[in-house]
């Protein structure tokens, strides 16, 4: 059932983000040859008009295919023929559609089950935090002027900045306060801590509050995502700290059995979580400006912005081309990693 529930989320997430680039380019009036979930053979497919519908063999991905996308068309609907303003609206929709995807789900979520507040509960004896006065019901706002609205927030930003000193700002009986904290490393966890304790229970929101912190949520899914990149680039985690398909669907299935034992609700409650950071994430690195990705073809597109020279299509078609192959090369490593972890787990 646990892999069933995986490929359901990743089909959803895939789909919905080939739907914001098929919706904007029929909107745009391209024609739009195929629209499949998968990748490799077709299973099973039909014909509506002038578009064809497949689901391919293997369930992750999908694609919009577009007429005139990778060769040159004479049809005046092919994308290529199209203006610079339209190409880029349907390129970007899939980023965009991935983004309203994680709030609408998050909006669901947050109404469900409201948010943990980032209300201190506990101060741990001799850190860094009961050294800077801080106790049990103070409300932090900010971190180095980083506006904090949940509880996870607080370690996040502690990870993503390590042994660096925080400013931070908190509300103690209706009045503000401002502390700066050295945080402190743990050696047996190799991470840094202030020493606090977040909240038991959960908040609850209206439904007007959840419209408001779910945009929250989603800018810290994007933050989260950034701050992996970030630190991939830098080369603070490596390839073996990376998750592929398989790596994913094992998370997923660690979360699926640990909830059942609370219930249904939990369940779907942390299937939701799941997708929202899934969502968030595939939106983000889609944007990553590199060939084959749709941040790459946004980068062509300001490119010929900016100059008023269109790049050569053969080219841009070469160039994503070994850009896919060395997506597909570095997802084949990333699977193999997954692989070799499982059977070290």
């Amino acid at each position: 059932m646990k892999i069933i529930v995986a490929i359901l989320i990743f089909s959803f997430i895939i789909i919905f983000h080939e739907l914001g680039h098929f919706l904007v380019a029929k909107a745009c009036n391209v024609k739009v040859n195929e629209f499949c979930l998968g990748l490799g053979p077709t299973l099973i497919g039909f014909t509506k008009g002038e578009t064809k519908y497949s689901l391919k063999l293997l369930p992750f991905g999908g694609a919009c295919m577009m007429e005139g996308e990778d060769e040159e068309s004479d049809d005046p609907r092919g994308f290529f023929n199209k203006p610079l303003w339209q190409k880029a609206l349907i390129v970007a929709a899939g980023p965009v559609f991935n983004f309203i995807l994680a709030y609408v789900l998050s909006v669901i979520m947050l109404s469900s089950i409201g948010i943990s507040a980032p209300v201190v509960s506990e101060v741990m004896e001799g850190y860094p935090a009961e050294e800077a006065g801080l106790q049990a019901g103070d409300e932090i706002v900010s971190i180095n002027s980083y506006n904090v609205h949940f509880y996870s927030e607080i370690s996040v930003y502690i990870f993503f900045h390590t042994g660096e000193d925080l400013d931070i700002t908190y509300i103690r009986d209706g009045e503000t306060y401002e502390v700066t904290i050295s945080p402190v490393y743990d050696e047996d966890s190799g991470r840094y801590y202030l020493g606090l304790y977040g909240p038991t229970s959960y908040t609850d929101l209206s439904f007007l509050e959840s419209l408001e912190y779910s945009f929250y949520e989603l800018r810290y899914q994007v933050y989260v995502a950034l701050g992996g990149l970030k630190m991939l680039v830098t080369g603070n985690v490596g390839i073996s700290d990376m998750s592929g398909p398989v790596g994913i669907v094992k998370t997923i299935g660690d979360t699926y059995d640990a909830s059942l034992a609370s219930g249904v609700f939990y369940v779907v409650m942390n299937m939701l979580n799941i997708t929202i950071l899934l969502s968030a994430n595939l939106g983000v690195m889609n944007l990553i400006p590199i060939p084959a990705l749709d941040g790459g073809r946004l980068l062509f597109f300001l490119y010929e912005a900016v100059t008023r020279r269109k790049v050569n299509e053969e080219v841009e078609g070469r160039i994503n081309l070994v850009g896919f192959a060395l997506l597909m090369g570095l997802m084949v490593v990333v699977m193999f990693s997954d692989i070799f972890k499982l059977f070290q787990g």
